[in-house]
């Protein structure tokens, strides 16, 4: 049985829009301001994570967010693994046959989907971005390990990651470190004895 990984970036205040409008406005343009040291200790912990999963899942903006970004085609270690992995799509459409290899949409029942894949798969599961998915996830206790990647900036606006659960959900901090200069790492899992 495979586990579901959240991997966000995120910051202090739970924004986890990264993207700036094409104008430049929105809350998103905090992870270019991200100091050089920093961006490549973020990578190094990318590349580890991927290297060590067995799927991706995601939403249908966050794949095309990473086809539109030149994943499909960049030629370094992070690109090339992801290119490798199955990529699984929550979609209600057709995924673009010349978008990213080895990417299927997942259609239907989410829920029943993803404790499909994730009795499926034997090893990690990684969720990058998706929203919408992830809170989806939360609320129906189908996450297993969340790790937030803190950035520190407090944008005050932009798509958070948490919305209203029916429920609270109880977690336990399994990790915290320092990466780079500015960064921290957080790993919580669910508490499921609270």
């Amino acid at each position: 049985m495979g586990r579901i990984i959240i991997s966000e970036n995120i910051t202090i205040d739970g924004v986890i829009e990264v993207s700036a409008g094409a104008d430049g406005s929105g809350h998103g343009g905090w992870f270019a301001r991200t100091a050089d040291r920093d961006r490549t200790a973020w990578a190094k912990v990318g590349i580890e994570e991927a290297l060590g999963a067995r799927a991706l899942l995601m939403g249908r903006r966050t794949h095309a967010w990473f086809v539109e970004r030149g994943w499909v085609s960049r030629g370094d270690e992070w690109a090339e693994r992801l290119r490798e992995l199955p990529k699984h799509v929550v979609s209600s459409t057709a995924l673009d046959a010349a978008g990213w290899r080895n990417s299927t949409a997942l259609r239907g029942d989410v829920v029943r989907g993803v404790a499909e894949l994730r009795a499926d798969v034997p090893g990690d599961v990684i969720v990058y971005g998706s929203g919408r998915l992830v809170r989806t996830l939360l609320e129906h206790d189908l996450v297993d390990e969340l790790r937030l990647m803190t950035f520190p900036f407090v944008v005050g606006a932009g798509e958070r990651l948490f919305g209203a659960v029916s429920a609270m959900k109880p977690m336990r901090l399994v990790d915290s470190r320092a990466v780079g200069d500015g960064l921290a790492s957080l790993v919580y899992r669910p508490d499921r004895d609270a």
